[in-house]
């Protein structure tokens, strides 16, 4: 069931497997000649591409200033948290914050309490709230409150932290990772004790790895879609690797799969591994969870058609547990970050989504069809799966434009489109990127936001489909360790038009430790306020811009006086950016949501203590959580 090799794989990063499979060289000598031949100041000044130049186009702070003005409370006028490596969250003052719901919770009565010792059961997990909790939406529904949650995977550490090994060491701690995982759906009220989640109320749910799914779309019944356990391949069971969302104008949610290729493995080391499924990182070894010793439908010997049945967008709708949820596949097949949707001018629906791998891809959905309200199911389903796939193309000069993958684009017809989506995307030679992450549709206007978390690769190697990842453009430094945030117009203010002009809103960097040259990040960024892979981009409803971090904590070398993640309020506007949070020890920071009355977010803190180290958030084992945050005099700040 388990072995060394497994468990030393199972206590690794996404990016740490990465780095052990492809590593980078050690010596980069283009940073060095930037360092001391450019100054930011006068990079930035002379490009016409990024912050400041004539594309940054006015926003709506103004709206939002007004906003905040009539609730009594100017939320930029805190004082920037000091970076800091406590285990703890760190709010301004006059701001606080609370556990709302942890790892382990039940979300029913006759669910057992979480006991840090004992842990929980493949039972007990079944009836309470997932594991590393990640992209969520708020929902209203009959006046009451709801929270859809991503559980992306479980933190060895502490859920195997009664084993030995810190790993499944048997057939039920597998199954117990299934039931895990996917997504959990939660009524939240507000009470005398803060914000709880209502036990046993008719709207709690749990979506795991074992839940049945309609397959939908173009993919539908294709023949790599097809298996032994689902021969007509039209239906799949669960969804694993659940990291960003979105959330529909018809009131349902957007779950994303992103990791997934880490839970497939092989019995037969000796079968080969296909062109099209390594280009998604699949391998004869897992990450260590063991799934394929359990469950045939991970074993790549048995089942290779199955991993073309992860990698999609799951629409969910919360105010009905006993609808079947529907993988996506026409919004395409790979590690999707998030799903953010938008109506263009013209009524058709539009979804970005990033893909977030080294030198993947940025992509863009738009419907055949117009959305209108009070649209049937039969009218959702076509705009959700009646509609062309594109994918970005940058230019130097500040423009761009998406180009739609098709059969006469890319040669492949429309189901291998969305099966094999970066295939064709690198056929029609779009833009490699620095791991798209979230993307944020500004609610006030048309412009969009998306964060570049970081890059060891650029300039360096190709990604895993040979494509090259040149420096120039929105991915300005080789071997980027920073990341940056992205943004662009669409022309004519229309999501739905293929061309649009783009810049970045912040070069994240270090200017303590890099004084000069692009290491320093742009004007924006100074000692107060520096920070390292931006991850999560969430407008809110007044049009503030917030970013979370899910980089390097180790407050070391180029990461000196960063502390652990955190989430920053930056101004649309003025390129204002300011530190509002930074999480525990060795946590993600991410997950955005609001209440209703806006007067309270609620924010992801997922893997506290990833490697050990924390005790987050009740002075026990680490559980990740989500906690709510708010004004002690009860002002709106969302």
């Amino acid at each position: 069931m388990f072995d060394a090799n497994d468990k030393n794989k199972a206590m690794l990063s996404f990016d740490e497997m990465d780095e052990i499979q492809r590593p980078a060289p050690e010596n980069v000598g283009f940073d060095a000649v930037l360092d001391s031949a450019i100054s930011r100041r006068d990079f930035f000044k002379g490009s016409a591409l990024l912050f400041g130049s004539g594309l940054f186009v006015k926003s709506s702070l103004a709206k939002a200033a007004s906003l905040q003005e009539s609730n009594g409370l100017n939320l930029f006028s805190f004082k920037d948290v000091v970076a800091n490596s406590n285990d703890d969250i760190t709010l301004p003052d006059g701001f606080k914050w609370k556990p709302m719901v942890s790892w382990g919770d039940p979300l029913w009565s006759k669910g057992q309490s979480f006991d840090s010792s004992d842990l929980v059961t493949e039972q007990s997990q079944n009836l309470a709230f997932g594991d590393n909790n990640d992209g969520m939406k708020h929902f209203s529904v009959q006046g009451r409150e709801l929270l859809a949650i991503n559980n992306e995977y479980v933190n060895f550490a502490s859920f195997f932290s009664h084993r030995q090994s810190k790993a499944p060491e048997s057939r039920g701690d597998v199954l117990k990772t299934q039931q895990a995982v996917g997504v959990s759906i939660v009524e939240v009220s507000a009470g005398s004790q803060g914000w709880q989640v209502v036990k046993d109320s008719p709207y709690n749910r749990r979506i795991t790895a074992q839940t049945p799914m309609k397959i939908t779309g173009p993919a539908k019944g294709h023949s790599l879609m097809k298996t032994q356990q689902d021969p007509d391949g039209i239906q799949s069971f669960g969804t694993w690797a659940n990291c960003g969302s979105g959330k529909t104008p018809w009131g349902t949610y957007l779950t994303c799969e992103e990791n997934f290729n880490g839970y497939y493995a092989s019995t037969d080391p000796d079968i080969t591994i296909s062109d099209e499924l390594k280009r998604y990182g699949l391998a004869h070894q897992g990450y260590g969870y063991d799934w394929h010793t359990v469950d045939k439908r991970f074993d790549l010997a048995q089942n290779p058609n199955e991993p073309n049945r992860s990698g999609y967008v799951v629409e969910i709708d919360p105010a009905n547990p006993q609808t079947m949820p529907k993988k996506r596949t026409a919004l395409g097949r790979f590690k999707h970050e998030n799903a953010e949707m938008v109506i263009a001018d013209n009524g058709q629906v539009v979804v970005y989504l990033g893909d977030d791998e080294r030198g993947e891809y940025l992509y863009r959905y738009v419907s055949n069809n117009k959305y209108r309200a009070n649209a049937t199911s039969e009218q959702i389903d076509d705009l959700m799966e009646n509609g062309t796939l594109y994918v970005a193309k940058f230019h130097d000069d500040g423009s761009g434009e998406w180009l739609a993958l098709t059969s006469e684009t890319t040669g492949m017809n429309h189901a291998e489109i969305c099966i094999h989506t970066r295939q064709a995307a690198s056929k029609v030679h779009a833009t490699t990127m620095d791991r798209p992450e979230w993307v944020a549709a500004n609610p006030n206007k048309a412009e969009v936001f998306c964060a570049l978390t970081n890059n060891k690769n650029r300039g360096l190697k190709t990604n895993a489909g040979g494509d090259k990842q040149p420096v120039g453009g929105p991915n300005p430094r080789e071997n980027n360790r920073y990341g940056q945030v992205l943004r662009w117009i669409p022309s004519q203010d229309n999501h739905a038009a293929d061309t649009f002009n783009w810049n970045l809103f912040v070069l994240a960097g270090n200017p303590v430790v890099h004084p000069k040259g692009l290491l320093s990040g742009s004007q924006n960024v100074s000692s107060h306020n520096m920070f390292n892979s931006p991850d999560g981009v969430h407008f809110d409803s007044q049009g503030k811009l917030w970013i979370q971090t899910d980089g390097k904590t180790s407050n070391e070398g180029d990461f000196a006086g960063m502390g652990n993640n955190q989430m920053l309020l930056a101004n649309p506007q003025s390129g204002e950016i300011k530190r509002f949070m930074v999480g525990p020890k060795e946590c993600e920071v991410t997950g955005f949501s609001y209440s209703e009355d806006k007067k309270t977010i609620f924010v992801s803190i997922q893997h506290p203590g990833e490697k050990g180290g924390s005790n987050f958030p009740y002075g026990k084992l680490a559980r990740s959580t989500v906690i709510a945050i708010w004004h002690k005099e009860g002002h709106q700040i969302a």
